[in-house]
């Protein structure tokens, strides 16, 4: 989870020097999509520290996540005929979904270590 949120910082900062740069017809969008990137990355890369540090409260966050990135992959690999984007995108959201949901985090979960 804190990759994916570090990813997502990164990807808002390549969005801000795009749009500061120009490279985007319009600049308002370049912006708020890179204010949602920070957002959403920021708010990610809270919940995988969180879930380093043993705070349980991450993994819902992380799971809001994970389950936001599946329509996203859909998007990108049928919708959007980026197979190698979306694919990648989707197994990643599957994996994190599995580990979140595998019984050793579910006794973590429930306290019972």
């Amino acid at each position: 989870m804190a990759v994916q949120g570090a990813a997502g910082l990164v990807i808002a900062a390549v969005l801000l020097l795009r749009a500061i740069g120009g490279a985007d017809q319009r600049v308002a969008n370049g912006f708020g999509t890179a204010v949602w990137f920070a957002l959403a990355g920021g708010a990610v890369l809270a919940a995988g520290l969180a879930l380093l540090s043993g705070r349980r409260w991450g993994r819902g966050l992380a799971v809001f996540a994970e389950l936001l990135l599946l329509p996203v992959a859909w998007y990108l690999t049928v919708d959007s005929h980026r197979a190698s984007i979306g694919i990648p995108v989707g197994a990643l959201a599957l994996t994190g979904l599995a580990l979140l949901f595998s019984p050793p985090a579910l006794r973590w979960v429930a306290g019972r270590s």
